[in-house]
């Protein structure tokens, strides 16, 4: 039951990320959507952008993308599945001076 409960958890941290970048993406996506409808629109003179939608569907975006691109490197580093130029950096040992 425990190893069922841990899974869950995990799941649950992966989708809620996942959710939060769809939904930045939507909210991006309504924005210039709108923008660009209202310009056909006759019956509006000076359509304005939501800018205030916009930047906050690109933070969520950025965010969610940010973390599942991170926790997706992470399992790979420690798998061993990245190529070189994604390998931790290893700090050289000290040379070990002898009396």
């Amino acid at each position: 039951m425990k190893l069922i409960i841990s899974r869950f958890i995990a799941i649950l941290i992966l989708v809620i990320p996942g959710l939060a970048a769809m939904t930045g993406f939507l909210f991006m996506k309504d924005a210039v959507f709108e923008y660009y409808s209202l310009h056909g629109d006759a019956s509006v003179a000076h359509p304005s952008f939501a800018w205030g939608h916009f930047v906050l569907g690109l933070l969520l975006f950025v965010a969610g993308m940010s973390f599942l691109g991170g926790w997706i490197l992470f399992r790979d580093r420690k798998r061993n599945y990245v190529g070189p130029r994604f390998k931790e950096k290893r700090k050289p040992k000290p040379p070990v001076q002898s009396s």
